[in-house]
């Protein structure tokens, strides 16, 4: 019985979360984006390398990822994303989301947030799509931890993407294999008032609105914090 209740509740939080978009709450996620990225870059020790954010050519965020389920565990999530312009500045957000699964035993719901870092122009690539499969189309490893990325350089030549969690105040490198990244229509829609591709917003052809500024800043300001 507890496992049927937790698979209706499971069910019920991802059908929510695909659910139409409003502006405000495009809005709230982009200010929840920004919270999120200041809070993992302003983490003593625990945070993302600054030569992990230093090179990325885009940041990607998702503020609520919903883990959870019963020996099928699941994924899902909306997030927002923004790549790193000739200029050095940042382009206006583009909106995503992601579903998955992975085998094994899991009791519980959780609620996390994941930061993935694209690190390469193939990895940016694959982001300007319109969908494309972790572990699949894009390589991807759980991202080091740290002030400092360790002497262990593997990270630069191997992964398109970097990825992270935070979950409870822990924050951690995190495998995501097998999870479908997907440009979300409903958020763009919602925000921009028409449905743009990945391509124009993410290169820079759409301004940023104001509305976005919090999370382009936040962004910009976790790369100061970098050079730090």
């Amino acid at each position: 019985m507890k496992k049927l209740m937790l698979a209706v509740l499971l069910f019920g939080l991802a059908h929510l979360a695909w659910g139409a978009q409003t502006r405000t709450e495009v809005e709230d996620r982009l200010q929840s984006a920004a919270k999120t990225l200041d809070a993992i870059m302003n983490a003593p020790d625990k945070g993302i390398p600054e030569e992990v954010f230093r090179g990325a050519k885009c940041v990607a965020v998702m503020p609520n990822m919903l883990k959870g389920g019963f020996v099928f565990g699941g994924k899902h999530g909306r997030g927002v994303a923004t790549c790193r312009l000739p200029d050095s500045s940042w382009s206006a957000p583009a909106f995503f989301t992601i579903t998955g699964g992975s085998w094994g035993l899991q009791i519980g719901v959780e609620d996390v947030a994941l930061v993935m870092m694209i690190m390469n122009d193939e990895g940016m690539r694959h982001l300007l799509e319109d969908k494309f499969q972790i572990g699949g189309e894009a390589s991807a490893s759980a991202g080091p931890v740290g002030r400092h990325a360790s002497a262990d350089t593997g990270w630069k030549m191997d992964s398109e993407i970097l990825t992270y969690s935070r979950s409870k105040g822990l924050f951690a490198g995190v495998e995501l294999g097998g999870s479908e990244v997907e440009r979300d229509g409903d958020s763009t829609r919602a925000f921009y008032g028409k449905d743009y591709n990945n391509r124009p917003v993410l290169t820079g052809r759409i301004p940023v609105p104001p509305a976005a500024q919090v999370f382009v800043a936040a962004v910009e300001h976790g790369k100061t914090v970098a050079r730090k």
